[in-house]
């Protein structure tokens, strides 16, 4: 039996749909039936769910009887929120949940809502994502707009994954220094250094083995020159009994080059590295054009060293970036200076000739940032990207871009620069301790939903990010790249709704305190949700604009 709750646990949903479900457990399937609400519509009369017609399925007409609805409304466990009343409406079961209860419990401290909920163990405590284009990446000019794509993937990853606990590793090192420039113009963080001269040996002990392999194996010697070794993977791998559950079907012969060998080598140095004491994963993220050059290099690791067969390979494949409306490529550096001067155009445009000198080099710099990673991120991974690089609406209030949250953020920055201009004035008094405030004022639509479907579910989004199907079968993994980017634009723009509503500093009149207090804890709690997403991206929230 778990223990009440104390009214100091914090709250999540998963557990109220578990609890609930379970409750329902011999009459109705538990936790698939209850579902939360998200409309701003719905969320004015109930916050979960059954439906009606869910309920007909073990229930007469549908009838909840009256001694399940009081056990339902006398739950009390760790983690649940705390209920106001369960009832039988037309819509089915719904449960309203106590609100300035619940406002109480989560503002009174944010820290559990600000990283993921504790993760289940997989079992793969170490991840080495190996961000395959940096591999060949010699020059800028070599980096196409796919492989900036995947590189944006790679580095929210290791965010994410390191929030939920995993160890991550990231190879390689960026080599080339103009990569490396655009990266830190860009916010990728990404390791930079240079091979080790023993990667060199290694090499050269794989061009040995390659060719004592062929020779053992009576291969037929189909090598185009001294410089490639043709190797037969189809073989090996029907020699060895290796499943190719997910790989190319026309996967055969693989014309081997001293890059392939390097790309090889790095891998292998950065498993050597890590600390083996649990299971080890490589996550290759790979452009689609990629794809199958990395399924040949795949099988070429475990070739020249068998005991590669205990790490766990899988491919993340990151779909193609189309470029609309354009005749000739599109380089990263070219991409990234259209859409700068494309901010600093709206910039000019919204607040004139004051757009100039460090700091608001520094303010487009950043909005170009958050455009193309939410570009590039916003879309699911395996699908394709389409820029309209002439679009109209890129400006610092388009509702579907990152410049759009960066826009809010830096709203919510000056509104508190305001807000403590005042106290220093004596217009308003110092902020109260978070526990000693009163909720009950917060009634508008807008507060709750803020609440209830972005800082409640904030931890769950963060999980969900870092969520991949590594066990599975087969060595295609999906990741769910795109959430943080989406939960971000969906925030921001109830946010701006809200905003744009409620006059948050009112009057400096001692009656009206108590509900801009409230009100303004609610707006750090934004704002900190805001700042935490943005981090994962590596994206720095602006604080002016």
């Amino acid at each position: 039996m778990e223990a009440k709750p104390c009214g100091t646990e914090p709250v999540w949903v998963s557990v109220a749909l578990r609890v609930l479900g379970n409750a329902l457990e011999g009459s109705c399937a538990p936790s698939t039936v209850w579902f939360k609400e998200s409309s701003q519509k719905n969320l004015r009369s109930r916050d979960f769910l059954v439906p009606r017609g869910a309920l007909k399925k073990s229930f007469p007409d549908g009838e909840v009887p009256e001694d399940i609805i009081q056990r339902l409304t006398s739950l009390a466990v760790r983690g649940l929120p705390p209920m106001k009343k369960c009832l039988q409406s037309e819509a089915g079961l719904v449960v309203q949940l106590d609100r300035p209860a619940v406002f109480h419990r989560v503002l009174k401290d944010l820290t559990p809502y600000l990283k993921p909920l504790p993760s289940v163990d997989d079992g793969h405590d170490i991840i080495i994502l190996n961000c395959a284009a940096l591999h060949s990446s010699a020059h800028l000019d070599a980096f196409r707009l796919s492989h900036l794509r995947a590189a944006v993937l790679a580095d929210h990853l290791a965010e994410v994954l390191t929030l939920t606990g995993k160890q991550v590793y990231r190879v390689p090192t960026v080599l080339c220094k103009e990569v490396e420039g655009f990266f830190s113009q860009l916010g990728i963080s990404w390791p930079c250094s240079v091979d080790t001269p023993s990667l060199e040996d290694t090499i050269l002990g794989f061009k040995d083995f390659l060719k004592d392999y062929i020779k053992n194996s009576h291969d037929v010697d189909c090598t185009p020159s001294p410089d490639v070794i043709s190797v037969q993977l189809k073989t090996f791998a029907e020699k060895h009994n290796l499943c190719l559950q997910g790989y190319d079907s026309n996967l055969d012969f693989f014309l081997v080059n001293e890059e392939d060998l390097r790309q090889v080598a790095r891998l292998q140095r950065s498993v050597q590295e890590t600390v083996q004491t649990s299971p080890c994963t490589v996550l290759h993220i790979v452009s689609c054009e990629d794809e199958f050059h990395q399924q040949k290099l795949d099988l070429l690791w475990r070739l020249m060293i068998p005991s590669t067969g205990d790490v766990a390979q899988k491919h993340l494949i990151c779909g193609p970036v189309k470029v609309l409306n354009s005749t000739s490529p599109i380089g990263c550096s070219q991409y990234f200076q259209l859409r700068k001067s494309q901010m600093l155009e709206a910039s000019v445009m919204k607040y004139g000739e004051s757009v100039q000198g460090e700091s608001w080099n520094d303010i487009i710099n950043s909005l170009t940032s958050a455009a193309i990673k939410f570009e590039l991120m916003a879309t699911p991974h395996r699908s394709q990207v389409n820029l309209n690089l002439e679009e109209a609406n890129i400006t610092t209030k388009g509702t579907k871009s990152g410049a759009f949250v960066m826009y809010n953020c830096a709203r919510l920055a000056t509104m508190f620069d305001h807000y403590n201009g005042a106290v220093s004035q004596g217009f308003y008094p110092e902020f109260p301790p978070a526990a000693e405030l009163n909720y009950s004022s917060l009634r508008e639509e807008g507060e709750w939903l803020l609440l209830f479907n972005y800082i409640v579910m904030f931890p769950e989004v963060l999980s969900q990010s870092a969520q991949m199907s590594t066990s599975s079968g087969g060595i295609r993994v999906t990741a769910n790249t795109e959430v943080v980017c989406k939960f971000l634009v969906s925030l921001s723009m109830d946010f701006s709704c809200y905003y744009n509503r409620v006059h948050i500093l009112g009057e400096p009149l001692p009656h009206l305190f108590g509900q801009m207090f409230a009100r303004l804890q609610l707006m750090k709690a934004v704002q900190s949700t805001l700042h935490t997403a943005l981090k994962t991206l590596h994206i720095l929230p602006l604080t002016q604009i």
